[in-house]
């Protein structure tokens, strides 16, 4: 580091302890905790946003979920398919959120703990709340 072309020590213990909690906290920040303005995390924000572009209001049919999570993943969240397909289960689950955003066609899990079919056996498109 240079700060008035003067080279400074410092201790690589304390640097990498600083480092990494700047980085924790944007993480965190950034994509764990949901926004206080609407309630979603960005995974949900472009799935909604990745549905509207493919226009599935509720008056259309269904798609397949693979399709929309095969669009997010390839435009907007190249996270990893199954993180951004089991976001959009729990936006259609009416026992994991107040409102549902997401309509869910298919075997989406159940309170008991049952997992949800895999996604290309599923189908959803944009509940009335999401528009």
């Amino acid at each position: 580091m240079e700060e008035n072309n003067k080279i400074l020590p410092i201790e690589i213990a304390s640097e990498m302890k600083k480092s990494y909690i700047d980085y924790a906290m944007s993480v965190i920040v950034g994509r764990a905790l949901p926004d206080v303005r609407d309630g979603l995390k960005p995974v949900h924000r472009r799935i909604l946003y990745s549905m509207n572009e493919l226009n599935l209001t509720p008056d259309k049919p269904y798609r397949k979920s693979a399709r929309i999570v095969g669009d997010v993943l390839g435009k907007y969240h190249p996270h990893g398919d199954t993180a951004v397909y089991f976001a959009m289960v729990r936006m259609a689950q009416d026992f994991s959120t107040r409102a549902l955003l997401v309509d869910g066609h298919g075997n989406f899990g159940s309170v008991d703990g049952d997992s949800p079919a895999a996604m290309r056996y599923t189908e959803a498109r944009m509940s009335k709340l999401a528009i």
